[in-house]
């Protein structure tokens, strides 16, 4: 996978995406990104564009990321291409943390993507910064996440507008709005006609390539397609905004499958560290 030029474009985003919002700090062979604003945490992992293997990584390395973690009160996380890196995992797991595979998917760039149908009264569309439904788009990966899989379950709008005040008070929403302005982060997200999101996702582009992220349904609108018509709405903005590689990570079979019938395809796999905050 040396030669790979999709392996290389995914390095270089992995390097390049975090730069937009936090300062990369060497320790030998690893790096890790700190933000310089408020939110999300980033995390650590072996310096990027290098050969197979890269350089070696000490029990010492590893410390020093940590102690670092610790001493900035973020979480002790790490994330990388296992095929960038294929020695570092038993390192990590050596030091104590556990780690867990992404598997990633990627769709071909001639592989044309199909708008998908939409129940009655259900809209798609990217959402600008002064969107009155940001809030509730951002709230909604919590709830989707809290409840994973395909099957239909409790949480819905009701629960939706407690998060987004929630939201809205902590200071998420505000900060997230600059980002969207400056077309830094694209959220789409599938609309009740009343304005309620029901289905979202986000992208964030760097030099052509993008990682597609945070896609999720509200517990009580799933199974209406609503998840493929997001990732197919994303894929046509980000390619009507210079993007030409598209891939994505899933935890779910079942997911997988969906995507595969979009037209993804497996493209290696991404380790990460067991309850580390999601990048985004």
């Amino acid at each position: 996978m040396d030669d790979d030029p999709l392996r290389t474009r995914i390095e270089q985003y992995y390097a390049t995406v975090p730069l937009l919002f936090s300062d990369a700090e060497e320790y030998g062979p690893l790096r890790l990104f700190v933000r310089k604003e408020p939110g999300a945490p980033y995390y650590g992992g072996p310096g990027h564009a290098q050969p197979v293997g890269g350089a070696p990584v000490g029990t010492e390395d590893i410390e020093r990321v940590r102690a670092r973690q610790r001493e900035l009160g973020v979480p002790q996380a790490f994330e990388w291409l296992a095929e960038a890196a294929p020695a570092l995992r038993a390192r990590i797991e050596a030091a104590g943390l556990p780690v867990l595979e992404r598997p990633l998917m990627t769709l071909d760039q001639h592989h044309a993507v199909a708008p998908q149908p939409l129940p009655d009264g259900v809209s798609v569309r990217a959402l600008a910064a002064d969107d009155p439904a940001l809030a509730a788009a951002l709230a909604l990966p919590r709830l989707a996440f809290a409840e994973p899989g395909t099957r239909r379950s409790g949480a819905g709008a009701e629960e939706l507008r407690d998060v987004a005040a929630e939201l809205t008070a902590d200071g998420t929403v505000k900060t997230v709005r600059p980002t969207l302005a400056a077309g830094h982060k694209t959220l789409v997200a599938a609309l009740a006609d009343d304005g309620t999101p029901l289905a979202v996702g986000h992208y964030h582009p760097a030099g052509g390539t993008t990682e597609i992220g945070g896609i999720g349904t509200l517990p009580t609108a799933r199974r209406q397609g609503l998840a493929a018509a997001v990732t197919t709405a994303l894929v046509t903005h980000a390619r009507a905004h210079g993007v030409h590689t598209v891939f994505l990570a899933h935890a779910d079979e079942a997911v997988a499958r969906l995507y595969a019938r979009l037209g993804f395809r497996p493209a290696g796999t991404t380790l990460l560290i067991a309850d580390q905050p999601a990048r985004s």
